[in-house]
């Protein structure tokens, strides 16, 4: 049985991939982008399986409308997509207003506006599945990407709290915490020098051959797929050996942390509470 999926970010890779392999699957996609023209070709040869709209989704009335649009045009949309989003590479001092504005405003509200615009949607057709884009630095941070951490976690932390107030209304969600893709991502992302003070520091590093990540695009939308297509999507999605190391890694590494703070923890409580346990 055919599905329909909604997608932003859908110009370049991991949204490109998805578009195209849904697409030859036989399913419908309302695709969503900058520039609609870079989508002509896939247009050409699926038709009116593709529908296309341009989006900016920093540009909150216009996300609304197409939303509005999309769900209006197709008789239901199974799973909405909120993939659009970049990355800088700076040191946090480094960084401009403008670059942390403009990032926060495309990566994380943008997101968190998708989801608002579409779960009235969800919620009138019985239910659907929102699968939000986020990454393995969603649970861990390497220095000089901080900036984008701050949106993974941020979208993290409020999914978590979605998932449950949607969920009464059938509709599921899932955070996608992909690992290094070999994908157009890093060559898209803005690369900010390093100024002297951190020359030579933790901050100060080479980009990653493409070559040495370690994960497949093509493998990775693949599992996207096949989680969207389960009778239980997780809540969170990680894909790739790297990702699923290193996340748990660092889960670790943080409860190693805090357990030992229990006792430390509890000199906190109110006096009626201690008194009590």
């Amino acid at each position: 049985m055919s599905r329909t999926w909604f997608v932003t970010g859908a110009s370049r890779g991991l949204g490109r991939e998805l578009v195209e392999q849904v697409l030859a699957r036989g399913d419908r996609v309302a695709a969503t982008l900058r520039r609609p023209e870079q989508l002509d070709d896939l247009a050409a040869r699926y038709g009116d399986r593709l529908w296309v709209r341009a989006l900016d989704v920093t540009d909150t009335r216009q996300l609304r409308a197409v939303v509005d649009e999309a769900f209006a045009a197709h008789e239901r949309i199974d799973v909405v997509v909120s993939n659009a989003g970049y990355g800088v590479f700076a040191v946090a001092e480094d960084l401009t207003d403008q670059q942390i504005d403009q990032m926060i405003a495309t990566n994380l509200t943008g997101s968190i506006q998708l989801a608002r615009a579409v779960v009235p949607h969800l919620r009138a057709q019985g239910g659907g599945l929102l699968m939000q884009m986020s990454s393995m630095g969603g649970h861990l941070a390497f220095p000089a990407f901080s900036l984008y951490h701050v949106t993974k976690w941020g979208i993290e932390g409020f999914f978590e709290a979605l998932a449950e107030e949607v969920a009464p209304f059938g509709i599921r969600t899932t955070l996608i915490e992909p690992g290094m893709v070999r994908t157009t991502f890093y060559d898209a992302a803005t690369r900010v020098p390093v100024s002297e003070p951190y020359r030579g520091g933790p901050g100060d590093t080479a980009p990653i051959p493409l070559e040495e990540m370690t994960d497949s695009e093509e493998n990775t939308i693949a599992g996207v797929i096949r989680a969207a297509e389960s009778a239980d999507p997780p809540r969170r999605l990680v894909l790739g050996s790297d990702a699923w190391e290193l996340v748990t890694g660092a889960l670790r590494r943080r409860l190693a942390e805090i357990e030992p703070q229990r006792d430390n923890a509890a000199t906190a409580d109110a006096e009626d509470v201690r008194a009590a346990s």
